[in-house]
């Protein structure tokens, strides 16, 4: 599948590239990622193989990422023109101002014009709530998406890392008010986090959300990179918070990625994002890369097909618990397990004839 392959964000006439990059690697200024100068060549490379999918976000490098994007697709029309850019608010870039961040209007105005200076453009195409703001109701976060909407300055608008109840709700409102919808739902989602399964996933679907999942590679911990031989020696240039992600479960996960990869001939990495991006509502999952071989490596993920063997073998290694209500629902209760057999139940759908149902009790 190649990266001109676009598909349709959500309920939306959006089309973005199967693969979006992101950039929270773009600048050094948290004391690891990419050099300008190569993360350019990175965004280029991605143009250049027909991607069109960019995600940023205001505080990613304390907002050199949005220059960086800005310096190279709003410094050139026509490459900009092309291109689907997303970038966040609610990250707050001034200390000490408690209207610097979150989710009111007054925040998200500010944000959005500061986003516009930085990345050197007149709109920004889809615009995400970076999370949750608790402190702001979610009606006054949908009218200032609604107003900056209208007024051209964002074309579609996104929620990430929200409640499934609380996209539920704000879609809901949205589509009463007659509200800007919301397209797109950013989550971690990969073969080390499943849980997203038991609700946001299917919210998302029968809601309308294009799903871009961040993280697919959990930090860089599913690319093989990391093993049970190495892991109490290797030193990861990210510091000790991957360590900790290198649990028994996560050392299972990466047994089967390894034996699948090397059965379908390709990397780890590659195994670990194609898995993703067959699962049903996922539109485009982020892959981030400090260089232009990982760049290369993530890209070559939209050419593998797994054999449902192999995807069988991954979603028996990443099989998550079941929460209420799908342990006790009919027809639900497997569906964060693949081909699993949960406490002697298959994932075919119980038969509710009545004999049936008793015998369930």
């Amino acid at each position: 599948m190649p990266l001109n392959h676009y598909v349709t964000l959500g309920r939306s006439g959006l089309r973005v590239s199967p693969l979006c990059l992101g950039t929270m690697t773009f600048g050094m200024d948290w004391g690891w990622g990419s050099e300008p100068d190569e993360s350019a060549r990175i965004l280029d490379a991605y143009l250049a193989r027909g991607g069109n999918f960019i995600d940023t976000a205001n505080i990613y490098t304390k907002g050199h990422s949005e220059k960086i994007i800005g310096d190279s697709l709003g410094a050139n029309p026509a490459k900009r023109d092309r291109a689907v850019i997303a970038t966040k608010f609610l990250g707050n870039l001034y200390p000490g101002d408690p209207n610097g961040g979150g989710a009111s209007r007054k925040s998200m105005v500010s944000a959005c014009e500061q986003s516009l200076r930085r990345l050197q453009t007149d709109y920004i195409d889809l615009y995400w709530m970076h999370f949750w703001d608790h402190f702001t109701p979610i009606d006054e976060t949908l009218r200032a998406f609604d107003d900056l909407v209208r007024a051209g300055k964002v074309r579609y608008v996104g929620f990430s890392d929200t409640p499934a109840w609380k996209c539920a709700q704000a879609q809901t409102l949205a589509d009463a008010r007659g509200y800007a919808p919301i397209v797109a739902l950013q989550i971690e989602y990969s073969l080390a986090q499943r849980t997203v399964e038991h609700e946001l996933m299917p919210m998302a679907q029968e809601l309308g959300m294009g799903v871009t999942p961040w993280s697919p590679l959990k930090y860089g911990v599913l690319t093989g990179k990391y093993t049970r031989a190495n892991k109490d020696t290797i030193d990861p240039g990210r510091g000790e918070g991957i360590k900790k992600q290198l649990t028994e479960r996560n050392l299972t996960i990466i047994d089967a990625i390894v034996a699948v990869a090397t059965q379908a001939e390709c990397s780890p990495a590659q195994a670990a994002i194609a898995w993703l991006l067959a699962k049903p509502g996922v539109t485009s999952p982020i892959i981030g890369a400090r260089t232009m071989d990982q760049l290369e490596d993530n890209l070559g993920a939209a050419d593998v097909a797994l054999a449902p063997e192999q995807v069988a073998k991954l979603d028996e290694a990443s099989a998550v618990e079941p929460i209420f209500p799908q342990v006790f629902l009919p027809g639900t209760r497997t569906v964060v397990h693949g081909g699993a057999t949960i406490n002697g139940v298959s994932r075919e759908r119980w038969d509710l004839s009545p004999q049936n149902d008793a015998e369930r009790w």
